[in-house]
């Protein structure tokens, strides 16, 4: 395939996917605005007070950060495992399969695609912020780094999800049981310095930790581990995750059968 025939089959797949979650924005943009909004005013209006400053900052400026990477990163794993799932589940896939696109191209269209969806979100939910904390951005440039990163990031992880998944079902286990988790683990509703030595390390496997503190420190200029490791391994994560949706495509391991 020509330069102009990849760039017109990767935009075709992007426009398909935007078309599909804005469709139905009332279940994909509004749910997510409904909720942050229930947790800045839990946070900020009935336990913050109560509970004061963390990390120097009020805590309902230390939480906001981490809620809206936390809508970020839900919402960018769902648009894709959602939207290849039905691909699977319909068959139509497979027409994408045996196409002369290549398999990086197909990948990073539903990628873009579902993080298209999660920096809308994060726009959304950021405005929604200001008007329960005051945020001065202290980083923007490794801000927007770490927004990008991250929904790019956990769009793999939806399409490795999809991939694996055998009905329905089987893609909601994985936001229920692992992310669920790794995201109240993750820093978000606490500073890392609360935890003892053993469970500070163990979370250090998590990549929610550097996710959430990655983004805290472009936004507040603090963090929990070093930003310099939190970006490198946010990378590493991707790149790693990038690598085997490609060797999932390339095999066509749960696909072709």
């Amino acid at each position: 395939m020509s330069a102009h025939e990849k760039w017109v089959a990767f935009c075709t797949i992007l426009i398909k996917e935007v078309r599909r979650y804005l469709r139905i924005w009332p279940q994909t943009l509004l749910p997510p605005a409904i909720t942050m909004s229930l947790y800045f005013v839990i946070f900020g209006a009935l336990i913050g007070s109560r509970i004061g400053e963390m990390g120097g900052f009020s805590y309902m400026q230390f939480v906001v950060p981490g809620l809206i990477m936390m809508a970020v990163v839900t919402n960018s794993y769902s648009n894709v495992v959602s939207s290849f799932f039905g691909a699977k589940f319909s068959h139509s896939v497979e027409e994408l399969l045996v196409s002369p696109v290549p398999n990086y191209i197909l990948l990073a269209g539903f990628v873009v695609g579902g993080a298209s969806r999660g920096l809308i979100v994060a726009v959304i939910v950021t405005c929604l912020s200001l008007f329960f904390a005051e945020l001065n951005v202290q980083n923007l440039g490794l801000t927007v780094a770490i927004v990008l990163l991250t929904s790019v990031l956990f769009c793999l992880f939806g399409f490795i999800n999809a991939v694996y998944a055998n009905n329905f079902d089987d893609i909601s286990i994985v936001p229920t049981f692992v992310l669920t988790p790794l995201i109240y683990l993750g820093g978000v509703f606490y500073s890392m310095d609360l935890l003892p030595d053993f469970w500070a390390g163990v979370s250090m496997f998590n990549p929610l930790v550097y996710v959430v503190n990655g983004f805290r420190y472009g936004v507040l200029g603090v963090s929990d581990v070093d930003v310099r490791v939190a970006f490198g391994m946010l990378s590493l994560f991707t790149v790693a995750a990038f690598s085997f949706s490609m060797h999932l495509l390339n095999t066509g391991k749960r696909l072709r059968q």
